[in-house]
């Protein structure tokens, strides 16, 4: 169990990482929750078909919405880590 949320943690750190990309480029920031859930998604599939060890989906379906929930945390903690600094 603590290995699957080791991998799951993974694809939300690659989304961050993503999303941090996007916000450079001259794209708008309205769209970098659907560029990180896409991104999480593609991830999740490509983490399933590689039978990567200790994913937590069994189906391409699941393994789709792991990663497209993993890709929208992303954006959460981008905003936990944004409100923190704030004074």
């Amino acid at each position: 169990m603590a290995l699957e949320a080791v991998m799951v943690t993974a694809i939300v750190g690659i989304c961050y990482l993503i999303g941090m990309i996007v916000k450079a480029s001259k794209i708008k920031d309205k769209w970098i929750p659907i560029i990180c859930g896409i991104s999480g998604g593609i991830i999740g599939v490509i983490a399933f078909l590689i039978k990567m060890p200790d994913f937590p989906a069994h189906d391409i379906i699941n393994a789709i919405w792991v990663g497209i929930a993993s890709g929208l945390a992303s954006t959460g903690v981008n905003q936990i880590v944004k409100q923190l600094k704030k004074e």
